[in-house]
């Protein structure tokens, strides 16, 4: 790290302090130094809310590379694994901007508020089937049985995959995620198999659309490329990218905000009591356990950030859980309230890469969790604490949520 003055203080985010109350340890570190040096990770943090909305807009400042911890491996190793960072480098959201603009343009139809509310009867279809299912047993486990197929149902139905292939696909999806953490190189193998796999899936999909096109994302990105807008390569890269982001972040909204629920019964009971109050309830949830805690940003050239010059090629981590706790911004805000006004959090980003499946998350949660309160008016945690998983950098995550009811 470059001498920035004694204001940039160092912190270690592995610490057993920051792994046992995340919230906490960035409350301090917003209180001490807004612009933090982590040397674990080689990267800044900002946690002030002012600070991170600025970097979210700043021209200057592009997504992180996601693969970092695969640039860490032995060069060996990255040549292996050289077909799985090809790919993600094709994502939207994790290319060059223009790239990312591309995508934007041929996917906007999809994720406007008017096609959001378009998809409620499905989604509430989905909803009510996934409960069926589990209905006669009195118990479930609200990730595996709920949360996370209900928004991978939707996206595979977007992108025109057949119902039959949605358990499989949910599988894939799921042995991606150690590409995007410090999996070990076992799992990582097994990640990268899993995303070829899914490719050679979506080509046999992709050649049917080029002949019978459809109503769906496939048909759109095979129109595109035979207009030479894309290639057919990028085309799959971002069908896996729309299935593994637009149900994993949905997946644990659902979980995390039942959680809190469960965690303030008065806050419960007053939704229970008025189901009107559910928009604002997803918002909230947003706030205070959003499914992007902390999200990267590289400087593509010197930039101001808190007042402290970043250099070029500088990874800075925006602590989007921060930001949305600041007490400079929101009242009392360590306190879960349903009927919170002018909420303005940033759990969706901001600027150019603001989350294009933002309106899409909110309508799933908001009618997964309606549906599932009117339904099991008994629901209650069978845990005696959350089974929380660090997720990294700092923050977590629920692999199960056992409920009955």
């Amino acid at each position: 790290m470059s001498d920035q003055g004694a204001t940039v203080r160092e912190y270690d985010l592995f610490a057993p302090e920051a792994m046992a109350d995340p919230d906490a340890f960035l409350h301090r570190i917003r209180a001490e130094s807004p612009i933090a040096w982590l040397p674990g990770l080689d990267a800044y943090l900002l946690t002030r809310y002012a600070d991170i909305n600025a970097a979210l807009r700043n021209k200057r400042m592009d997504t992180a590379n996601m693969l970092r911890a695969l640039q860490s491996l032995p060069p060996a190793e990255q040549e292996e694994l050289e077909p799985v960072r090809r790919s993600v480098e094709m994502w939207m959201g994790h290319t060059v901007p223009a790239d990312h603009v591309r995508f934007q343009q041929l996917l906007k139809r999809y994720f406007t508020p008017a096609m959001v509310d378009r998809l409620r009867p499905r989604v509430r279809e989905f909803t009510h089937e996934l409960l069926d299912a589990v209905a006669g047993k009195g118990r479930m486990d609200v990730v595996s049985d709920l949360a996370y197929p209900l928004p991978a149902n939707v996206i595979a139905e977007l992108l025109g995959m057949p119902v039959s292939d949605r358990e499989q696909l949910q599988a894939w999806s799921r042995e991606i995620l150690p590409v995007f953490g410090l999996g070990d190189l076992p799992r990582l193998r097994q990640a990268q198999q899993s995303m070829l796999e899914m490719h050679d899936y979506l080509r046999v999909i992709a050649a049917d659309r080029r002949r019978e096109p459809r109503e769906d994302v496939l048909s759109t990105f095979m129109a595109a490329e035979a207009e030479g807008i894309l290639t057919e390569d990028e085309a799959v890269a971002n069908c896996v990218l729309l299935l593994f982001a637009g149900h994993e972040t949905t997946a644990n909204l659902i979980a995390n905000g039942l959680v809190l629920l469960f965690d303030h019964p008065d806050q419960l009971a007053r939704l229970r009591a008025d189901p009107t109050l559910m928009p604002r309830a997803v918002e909230e949830i947003l706030r205070c356990d959003g499914p992007a805690g902390v999200i990267g940003r590289v400087a593509t050239e010197p930039v101001e950030l808190a007042g402290h010059t970043v250099e070029a090629g500088k990874h800075v981590y925006l602590a989007l859980m921060a930001a949305n706790r600041d007490p400079a911004v929101f009242d009392d805000p360590d306190t879960f309230d349903i009927t919170r006004e002018g909420n303005r959090h940033l759990s969706f980003g901001m600027g150019t890469y603001y989350c294009l499946g933002a309106a899409l998350a909110r309508m799933e949660t908001d009618e997964c969790l309606r549906i599932l309160l009117d339904r099991c008016p008994d629901l209650r945690p069978a845990y005696e604490t959350p089974p929380w998983l660090p997720s990294l950098p700092i923050g977590h995550r629920l692999a199960s949520l056992p409920v009955t009811f």
